[in-house]
């Protein structure tokens, strides 16, 4: 069974090559345990979507901005 070091690393080399078959569903079976991987993925998307926007040239986020994010704690008023 996949442990948590294992799936981050996976996570973030998917945004570089493609899985495996094998590493595809031992991924996907570690993240419908873990919320803490699954929330690791989404910033590592959110991540690689705005470094992609900032290196065109754009000057605001993408539609996936950290404020809209449930998994992104908003600042106390």
């Amino acid at each position: 069974m996949m442990n948590c070091q294992e799936a981050t690393r996976l996570l973030s080399e998917a945004r570089e090559r493609p899985l495996s078959v094998t590493e595809k569903w031992a991924l996907r079976f570690h993240l419908l345990m873990c919320s803490g991987c699954r929330r690791f993925g989404t910033h590592v998307d959110n991540l690689g979507r705005w470094a992609k926007a900032y290196a065109k040239g754009k000057g605001e986020l993408p539609a996936s901005e950290p404020e809209n994010d449930p998994n992104v704690e908003s600042p106390r008023q």
